[in-house]
């Protein structure tokens, strides 16, 4: 009985959620050399966790730098960066109170709910219903399993004529805690059907083009930040060799794999993973994107935060051969998205707009010839991070809904 007991409260402690208590977001402002080396000493001497950006490597001058401080490191620290001269601010002053104030929509419910963060089971459920419900315009795919099992469903919106169509690719919540990002994905479905028939523009889309949407790319390290660590990032992949779990399935993709940006060590959060889709969900994401290549025009991940929307290249400084258009696509969709709350974007390529990351998404599809290819980086700036609260899912999933309208738009016409 003791031995069972033991057991008990053992899975009890495994499934417990990780406590934040007293943590701080600091924002520092980097504006010397010194400054960038503080910052590359200070993660080399305790566990930081970089928000933005999103490891130690890809610090530069006159780039703000959010980083997550646990409490026991925050006296050692605010010493140490007064001594550094440089400036900070403090973006979050105790981050369970803004895990705890994350769900403030108020409204209770166990159901399926769009404008509330939902569980992988929640998700699950509501794929199933909303294509039952919907049987001429949603078709349901299952395109492989997660490291962990769970079914990778891949829905395809759109009015069926009976023959192949070109299509545009859609994913949401490859970085686990970018709880928005499958939000938003949830949304563009649930507007999909609802508007079809009414809204000129999706009607013509979804009768001239199939939408693929992957609600959740990462739906391993997604469950994991529901049940035990709502900062998790990665995948929950394991491997010989390595008591770290997880890649980057961001860094995964066989573009400029392994260079700028990315590293080579397990427990980073930027992990490049052992080889090119060593991570099982990008091998299947990847193997479906090849296999459907020729009617794949346009390919959009979703991520945040920082209310951006870039655009190839990442891995590398050089500009894509198509940058001219991309940008002004990336522009006007920015400006279209701007127009319903006044939420401001910044457009261009990665590498040059934030910083450089290898073995990105969007770079492997343009590099395969998907020539509208765009990464999003959704709400906010930094006052939240990644704990967006709920409150914000329906304004921040009606802005960007006009910005992906503007871009299949663009796609359409330019068959």
């Amino acid at each position: 009985m003791k031995v069972l007991l033991l057991l008990g409260l053992v899975a009890l402690a495994l499934c417990e959620l990780t406590r934040y208590e007293g943590d701080k977001v600091i924002r520092l402002k980097p504006v010397l050399n010194a400054h960038v080396l503080f910052i590359q000493d200070l993660a080399s001497s305790i566990k930081v966790d970089f928000w933005s950006p999103e490891s130690e490597q890809q610090v530069t001058i006159d780039i703000d730098v959010d980083i997550h401080v646990p409490a026991a490191f925050l006296d050692m620290v605010f010493v140490k960066l007064d001594q550094s001269g440089m400036d900070y601010e403090v973006l979050i002053h105790d981050l369970q109170d803004a895990l705890n104030g994350q769900m403030d929509s108020r409204i209770q419910t166990k159901s399926h709910d769009y404008t509330k963060y939902n569980s992988w089971s929640t998700i699950q459920g509501w794929i199933t219903s909303i294509t039952s419900a919907n049987p001429t315009l949603i078709s349901r795919t299952t395109i492989g399993n997660s490291y962990e099992g769970r079914p990778m469903h891949l829905l395809k919106i759109g009015k069926s004529n009976g023959s192949t169509k070109p299509a545009i690719f859609i994913d949401c919540g490859i970085h686990a805690r970018e709880w928005i990002s499958p939000a938003f994905c949830q949304w563009f479905v649930k507007e999909a059907v609802s508007t079809y028939g009414s809204d000129a523009q999706m009607t013509s889309l979804l009768n001239q083009m199939d939408v693929f949407v992957l609600p959740v790319f990462n739906m391993d390290g997604y469950e994991h930040t529901w049940s035990s660590d709502r900062m998790w990032r990665k995948t929950r992949s394991k491997r010989s060799g390595s008591s770290c779990i997880g890649a980057d399935p961001n860094r995964n993709f066989d573009a400029g794999w392994c260079t700028l940006g990315a590293s080579s060590n397990p427990c980073s959060d930027t992990y490049c993973g052992s080889t090119p889709e060593s991570e099982i969900e990008v091998k299947n994401v990847a193997n479906f994107i090849r296999n459907n290549k020729s009617i794949i025009k346009a390919y959009l991940t979703i991520h945040s935060y920082s209310q951006l929307l870039l655009f190839p290249y990442s891995y590398k400084y050089g500009l894509a051969a198509d940058h001219a258009e991309l940008l002004s696509v990336a522009e006007a969709a920015s400006t279209a998205l701007r127009s319903l709350y006044g939420t401001k974007y910044t457009s261009g390529p990665g590498a040059t707009t934030i910083y450089p990351a290898a073995g990105g998404s969007d770079d492997w599809a343009y590099d395969l010839g998907i020539k509208y290819s765009y990464t999003f980086e959704l709400r906010d700036t930094g006052r939240y991070g990644f704990l967006l609260p709920e409150s914000q899912i329906k304004p921040t999933c009606e802005e960007t809904m006009l910005a992906v309208k503007y871009i299949a738009a663009h796609v359409q016409k330019n068959l």
